[in-house]
């Protein structure tokens, strides 16, 4: 089985899923700030290797299928599980956050589930790819000391509650082109230095 790491599209997505666990300890060390940090580099590792496996020669048709399966449940980890339990420890374990927790992870398994059966339409995903969860928390967390103490928690709720909903909608979202992926590589680099220099103080 381990062979199949050595393709280079197989070997960027799991490093992202090495990621996502980073990711979740930093949350279980109550270290979010960092948890988030290290989940942009989970979310673009999830951008590339998509492009590396198209640009592969003579890519195994096992080795793509291998591919794809890895790539689904690094997808489920980094864009539901990762996001859920950040949300669960910011709520420290109420109702309202735990509910909206299980909610997410539900919803980000459907979401996967439809698109590993139907992909792209015309380039366009159909409902939000779950891709827009970490960087819409690295916003969050990178203006968190511009939001009173009160309204920061219910403010990242309704956003993920509304976020969720659009996950599992007919919504029409096109699919990143080159300049995106230049964008989202560059967001990913500086909102991580941002929130690692926030959750680590250099003194």
């Amino acid at each position: 089985m381990l062979r199949y790491l050595l393709d280079p599209a197989n070997a960027i997505t799991s490093l992202g899923i090495l990621f996502s666990g980073l990711a979740l300890h930093a949350v279980l060390a109550g270290r979010l700030e960092l948890a988030v940090a290290i989940g942009l580099w989970s979310m673009l590792a999830d951008q590339l290797d998509g492009i590396v496996a198209k640009r592969t020669p003579n890519r195994g048709s096992d080795v793509a299928e291998i591919g794809k399966s890895l790539d689904g449940l690094g997808d489920v980890i980094y864009g539901a599980v990762l996001p859920a339990v950040v949300i669960m420890a910011l709520g420290e374990g109420g109702l309202v956050a735990t509910s909206l927790g299980i909610f997410m992870i539900c919803a980000g398994a459907l979401r996967l589930s439809y698109f590993s059966r139907s992909g792209l339409t015309g380039g366009y995903f159909t409902g939000v790819p779950l891709s827009y969860d970490v960087p819409l928390l690295a916003i969050f967390f990178m203006t968190r000391r511009w939001f009173p103490a009160e309204v920061f928690n219910p403010a990242i709720m309704i956003s993920f509650f509304l976020l969720t909903w659009l996950h599992v909608s007919s919504i029409k979202v096109p699919a990143p082109g080159r300049a995106m992926y230049l964008v989202i590589t560059a967001f990913s680099a500086v909102s991580s230095a941002i929130l690692v220099s926030q959750a680590v103080p250099f003194n």
